[in-house]
């Protein structure tokens, strides 16, 4: 379990606001309702955000039962997916982003925004990955 939880952490403190429009409240949801017992036990006094929470599952990854096991395994396969996603739509949107959004500084959605916004200007290889990763 303990390669799991270090993945899952390492993809959180990356993702950041990244992962915010690849559905990181779902994965949320996911992990709250699989590791409730586990969050209500061990967690319940740790105060959300910096990756705190998830570091209480960590420290207690001995005491976990399956269903927040799981839930924490399909976090960090959902994690990945969306890290290979916007990792594929900055490569292939690379040029546009130099272009277009150079002086844009990167979260919260801002460069996907700068690319929408010059759309009518932005190469076809771009749209066609952010149409591929859901991203339009």
């Amino acid at each position: 379990m303990k390669p799991v939880l270090s993945v899952l952490a390492a993809f959180l403190m990356v993702m950041g606001a990244a992962a915010q429009p690849l559905a990181q409240d779902t994965i949320l949801d996911t992990v709250a309702k699989g590791c409730a017992q586990e969050l209500a036990t061990y967690c319940k006094d740790v105060t959300p955000g910096e990756g705190r929470v998830l570091a209480c599952l960590f420290a207690h990854q001995d005491k976990l039962g399956g269903p927040c096991e799981y839930a924490l395994y399909d976090a960090a396969v959902r994690l990945e997916r969306a890290v290979n996603a916007l990792s594929f739509v900055a490569g292939e949107c690379q040029a546009d982003l130099e272009t277009h959004c150079r002086g844009i500084k990167a979260g919260e959605g801002r460069l996907l925004e700068c690319l929408q916004q010059h759309d009518a200007q932005v190469s076809q290889r771009c749209k066609e990955a952010r149409k591929q990763v859901g991203l339009e």
